[in-house]
């Protein structure tokens, strides 16, 4: 159990660190005007923290800054959420004010927001795909050969993707399949589409629609959802900006681990519960981010979880600030796509 001069000493210790990225030596803490101690007393109890394993003296610099495990008391037990200024909640409430956002430009603008605003690497990710069902469907012919496959979901996410249509198929067959499709898998869960087609009309589709093979081949492809695909970032390489990842070589892991889609998922995959949750540098269990903290808050739709954004930056991250944004901005984009699911 820390004294009470020593959770004050800490935290003061920590919060210098955080502000200016140099290692805190015990008369930069004296030379505060609300600490009242000599610059030995400070000195001795920077010691002991250090050898509680709270601090680490980085090289041979007289100063301390916090360990992982000092980041990890400060988050769980002294962490006080920073109030936001009246521009940067007029700013957010702004960026979340045109409720006819497509989900893809709303989760994109939503991970924009957290760059902005953080100065940090910032993801979302798409509604999980347990809870996103097909709404309706079209087939809109560009040509002879090749169609555009509109999905909109429940959600109001709407998916493009171009299909490449059988030789010889009519607009009348084109659109007896789209309308099958619509009467048969309404309410379908997205992961289920494929499936669904296979298991459950695929003895329809045989009886009502000509160029049958070519069709099933269609919607396997089609219908195909993969998770990764619904991964919006922004600030990737606002990382080179923080002192700790000068060092191209430090930072280049951690840039190329973004690049990997399914790495990212599996990292921010959520666990079903709902508020904030931050992992310290080994917490995150992968070596490229072992000198980074990620931030996590989910976003619900009605109270069920939907999504998650996130927030990844260095361990001495301004953990008052982010927290403070990703409650205001999860909140937002929950209670705007609870407006618009409930339309």
């Amino acid at each position: 159990m820390l004294t009470e001069r020593q959770l004050l000493l800490f935290k003061v210790l920590v919060n210098d660190y955080i502000r200016s990225a140099e290692p805190v030596g015990s008369r930069t803490i004296a030379k505060r005007p609300d600490i009242h101690f000599s610059p030995a007393t400070i000195r001795n109890e920077l010691a002991d923290l250090e050898d509680l394993g709270y601090l680490e003296k980085p090289h041979s610099s007289a100063g301390r800054v916090p360990s992982e495990k000092g980041y990890r008391f400060y988050v769980d037990h002294l962490l006080s959420p920073e109030l936001l200024t009246q521009e940067e909640l007029e700013g957010i409430r702004k960026a979340f004010q045109d409720q006819y956002y497509e989900l893809e430009k709303l989760t994109q603008e939503t991970a924009n927001i957290l760059s902005d605003f953080t100065q940090y690497t910032a993801i979302v990710l798409g509604p999980e795909v347990l809870e996103t069902k097909l709404k309706h469907m079209q087939i809109i012919p560009l040509n002879a050969d090749t169609a555009v496959l509109i999905m909109v979901t429940n959600t109001g996410h709407v998916e493009n993707r171009t299909i490449k249509l059988p030789q010889g198929i009519n607009p009348g067959e084109i659109e007896k399949l789209v309308n099958i499709l619509n009467n048969r898998l309404k309410d379908t869960p997205l992961y289920y589409l494929k499936d669904a087609v296979d298991l459950e009309i695929k003895d329809v589709l045989r009886q009502h629609i000509s160029h049958f093979q070519q069709i099933m081949v269609l919607l396997n492809d089609a219908l195909a959802y993969h998770p990764m695909d619904h991964i919006y970032f922004s600030g990737k390489t606002k990382m080179l900006a923080q002192p700790e990842f000068r060092d191209v070589d430090k930072v280049m892991p951690l840039l190329n681990m973004l690049d990997n889609k399914a790495v990212v998922y599996e990292l921010l995959r959520p666990s079903g519960e709902n508020g904030i949750h931050i992992k310290i540098g080994h917490e995150n269990h992968l070596n490229e981010i072992k000198n980074c903290s990620v931030i996590t808050a989910s976003y619900t739709i009605g109270g069920e979880h939907m999504g998650t954004v996130a927030v990844i930056g260095p361990t001495r991250m301004a953990y008052p600030k982010v927290v403070s944004l990703m409650e205001v901005v999860s909140k937002h984009l929950s209670d705007l796509l609870t407006k618009r699911y409930q339309e």
